[in-house]
């Protein structure tokens, strides 16, 4: 069960700045992103591993609706993140055959549907010695809420949040924040945390507030078990509006979701990148 948790959820994004100096005139020349499928634009296409969505109807949001390789119906928060940035309105994945020179100049991710948590990954000093000036980290999200735990351990006819996941998200956060908190202090400044479960938690316990109709399963399918192979094109189940629903498949948000809450984020740790 831990594994899954993280599986979803910890993500690190990293943000150079070309300058030191803190203010409206701070330019922000790349976007880099570390993560799992939330972050994944297409790393997996290129990999040896199941763990693959480049195939209807994934992507059906897409602009010109293509199954790009991005666990949702359109876009992720790494796209948003880097557009909302005045970067770029997508941002490569790094294992993209077709990713050019320039392209780096921009940013690009190296996230991958399926990883999970890396002792290496608590080393992020070597971020920091590369360039990276602004660096924040996202908090693990209420794993528990996610349609396909609500399947699995949530009750057959209930199927409500599993509470022990959600548990062990948010003791996993309150470790997380001090350490980041201490890191940043020894940095001077350069790391965030990025709290991310209560917006998300919110939204699946107030979905109307949000504007979202569904927000105990997916559009993908039945929207219950649906997630990678199982989420394809021959299943007839599949939701014609996905931006009424705050999942697109078992696991994963559907671009909406994602803009909802980058907005939120953005407006709340926005300060904290320039």
């Amino acid at each position: 069960m831990k594994f899954q948790m993280l599986w979803l959820t910890l993500v690190l994004l990293a943000i150079e700045a070309t300058s030191t100096a803190q203010g409206k005139n701070t330019t922000i020349p790349a976007l880099i992103v570390f993560g799992d499928s939330i972050m994944d634009t297409g790393n997996n296409n290129n990999l040896s591993t199941p763990l693959k969505c480049n195939f209807p109807p994934y992507g059906k949001d897409f602009p010109g609706g293509s199954a790009t390789g991005r666990f949702s119906d359109g876009r992720v928060p790494s796209d948003i993140i880097a557009e909302k940035l005045g970067l770029a309105k997508t941002l490569p994945a790094y294992m993209n055959p077709n990713l050019k020179p320039k392209d780096l100049l921009k940013g690009v991710t190296f996230a991958s549907g399926g990883t999970g948590y890396d002792p290496l990954t608590a080393q992020i000093m070597e971020l920091h010695k590369l360039g990276a000036r602004k660096i924040g980290v996202f908090s693990a999200v209420p794993v528990g809420c996610v349609p396909l735990q609500r399947t699995v351990f949530g009750g057959f006819l209930t199927r409500g949040c599993n509470q022990p996941l959600n548990t062990m998200a948010k003791q996993f956060n309150s470790k997380l924040s001090p350490a980041l908190d201490s890191l940043d202090k020894e940095l001077d400044g350069v790391i965030f945390y990025i709290d991310i479960y209560d917006t998300l938690f919110d939204m699946i316990q107030h979905p109307k507030k949000y504007g979202f109709e569904v927000a105990n399963k997916g559009c993908c399918g039945l929207g219950t078990l649906e997630i990678s192979y199982l989420c394809n094109s021959l299943n007839p189940f599949t939701c014609s509006n996905s931006s009424a629903y705050i999942f697109w498949d078992s696991y994963h948000p559907t671009e909406r979701a994602y803009q909802v809450i980058v907005d939120n984020l953005l407006e709340k740790y926005l300060s904290k990148v320039y």
